[in-house]
């Protein structure tokens, strides 16, 4: 039996714009909630309603622009969870963080009929770390509910002899012509070059540095480097340890223009970027 959903556009539209509003004015902050068992980081932590719902109020009171949530690691090697047991994980939460995060949400999924769920009780924007490539019923769901979009590169296996830079740009170009087919606007887009997901350590290093590269496709560019195996080369290789990477790794690309930031430390950022943004904005004296 087909559901019938429907959205409240001008509630998803209102939770979007205030998610794009700051961006270039400064930078842009994400909250990460994991609903799941097995996430490479928090896995488990944070998989009850009280515990989601307190730490999506920590993430905003620590000073999140959004939260995003989700049910299904992505992490290498990670089991595939079917859109119900997905949902199940969702359901309980979801209204509720809607309601009482004090700042919008996003959904991460790949999925068109968790997506629509997701709109149906108010999230905002869908982050897809397939880029509207995996079902082709998501970027349809987005289009109806006037939700935004996360479009993050992938690929299904690493290669480390491609040119990581022109495969995000030829993927990318794919992913707008869906969006863009399906009637979502350009002003609801934002690009993320998937660090750690089908690239190699050196790949995934080309594709920081290729910020500027992105940003001139015309669209705010989201980072997402948190906690990440590619600073497990620092000398502090716990998870909690891999912070003094994040930061600096997100540091780099916010000087060299990125917008948006998905992370687990929202204080650290938060001080962080407030020390980056006086810093760029003091005036010099010759």
């Amino acid at each position: 039996m087909t559901e019938t959903l429907s959205f409240d556009r001008a509630a998803v539209a209102g939770g979007r714009d205030r998610f794009f509003a700051p961006v270039g004015r400064r930078p842009v902050i994400m909250g990460i909630v994991n609903v799941t068992p097995d996430s490479f980081s928090d896995g488990g932590l944070f998989a009850s309603r009280a515990a989601a719902l307190a730490q999506a109020r920590k993430l905003a009171a620590d000073g999140a622009d959004i939260v995003d949530v989700g049910a299904e690691s992505t992490r290498p090697g990670h089991t595939p969870v079917p859109p119900e047991a997905e949902w199940a994980r969702l359901e309980p939460l979801l209204a509720a963080l809607v309601a009482e995060a004090g700042v919008p949400v996003s959904i991460d999924t790949y999925k068109g009929i968790t997506a629509r769920r997701a709109l149906a009780v108010g999230v905002s924007i869908v982050n897809d770390v397939w880029g509207l490539q995996r079902d082709p019923d998501i970027a349809p769901a987005i289009a109806e509910a006037e939700a935004g979009v996360v479009i993050m590169h992938n690929r299904e296996a690493t290669d480390p002899e491609i040119d990581i830079v022109s495969d995000m740009l030829q993927f990318f170009d794919r992913s707008l012509e869906i969006a863009r087919r399906a009637g979502i606007s350009d002003a609801h887009i934002a690009l993320d070059p998937g660090i750690g997901f089908g690239k190699s350590r050196l790949q995934n290093y080309d594709a920081l540095r290729a910020t500027p590269r992105l940003l001139s496709l015309g669209f705010p560019l989201l980072i997402g480097v948190s906690r990440k195996s590619i600073f497990k080369g620092l000398p502090d290789g716990a998870i909690e340890g891999r912070l003094i990477g994040t930061l600096a790794a997100n540091l780099l690309a916010a000087g060299d223009g990125a917008q948006i930031f998905r992370v687990h430390d929202v204080a650290e950022h938060r001080a962080a970027f407030e020390v980056f943004s006086c810093l760029r904005a003091a005036p010099a004296k010759g």
